[in-house]
């Protein structure tokens, strides 16, 4: 399978509602979803979790109590790709459901 060419962070951002580019020199973007419990952010985790595999393409992740701060990039294009857009539009649309 061919891996997608780098788009970069600022164009991630602009098709993205709430997705920032992280302070550092690196071609990312990341955004912080809130939930009601650990409960919903770990079946929001588990989710994500399944799709990234379907797409082979795992996210950074950081886990407290009801908030998960993500971090997604693809390493082998050393940026952000349409794998991260993709991530990305799905993890939005599960946490407003």
């Amino acid at each position: 399978m061919s891996r997608p060419q780098k788009i970069g962070a600022e164009a991630a951002v602009a098709r993205l509602s709430g997705w920032t580019r992280p302070e550092g020199a690196r071609d990312a973007i990341a955004k912080t979803f809130r939930f009601k419990d650990f409960n919903q952010a770990f079946g929001f985790m588990t989710r994500v979790a399944i799709r990234a595999d379907q797409l082979d393409h795992h996210p950074e992740w950081f886990n407290v109590y009801n908030r998960v701060e993500v971090v997604l990039t693809t390493h082998d294009a050393d940026g952000v790709t349409e794998l991260d857009v993709t991530l990305a539009g799905f993890m939005d649309e599960i946490a407003a459901a």
